[in-house]
């Protein structure tokens, strides 16, 4: 990958966009190859990785969201939003596998990602997000960074891409609904 320095832009997917599909493959082979815990192990298929992402095309006209990170043709990022459907939840959502090629990790396209997950979030009367991610993990550090609330660990809680049980970080954001 190269990784120039390029504008990097963010934009919400609304609907299935097959040609998107290759490229957000990669970038689930990516960070799973590169440490990340987010459902898979290592090596990701090329299958499971596109079942993946036709799963979550499925769920955009629901109440899952996503965005995508570009700079020039290439995906460099992704997040998912999932909005609580449930009557007494509807002021919550769970941010979901926050991607970074590892190329290009420590340029601010992570926190770029949320800050639109969160400006979304509260522009569609959620005042509520969590997110969960691996104990000791880049990501964990910046969500501290980035204001998160640390709640706890929960051990044993997910493998890691080589299978190996490790705890997992739950953190919360309060966030004003604008």
């Amino acid at each position: 990958m190269d990784t120039e320095a390029r504008p990097v832009t963010v934009r919400r997917v609304e609907a299935p966009e097959p040609g998107l599909v290759p490229c957000l493959v990669t970038l689930l082979q990516d960070s799973v190859h590169g440490g990340a815990s987010v459902g898979f192990l290592a090596p990701v298929t090329v299958e499971a990785a596109q079942r993946q992402w036709a799963g979550v095309f499925d769920q955009l006209a629901g109440n899952m969201r996503l965005w995508v990170a570009e700079s020039g043709a290439r995906v460099v990022g992704s997040v998912q939003l999932e909005l609580c459907g449930k009557e007494n939840g509807r002021h919550r959502a769970e941010v979901q596998k926050l991607f970074v090629h590892s190329a290009l990790r420590g340029r601010g396209i992570g926190s770029h990602l949320l800050q639109v997950v969160e400006a979304y979030a509260a522009g569609h009367g959620r005042t509520l997000l969590v997110l969960d991610t691996l104990r000791g993990s880049f990501a964990e550090a910046m969500y501290r960074r980035l204001g998160w609330q640390f709640v706890g660990y929960i051990p044993g809680y997910a493998g890691k891409p080589d299978g190996e049980l490790e705890a997992t970080a739950v953190f919360y954001k309060q966030i004003r609904p604008v």
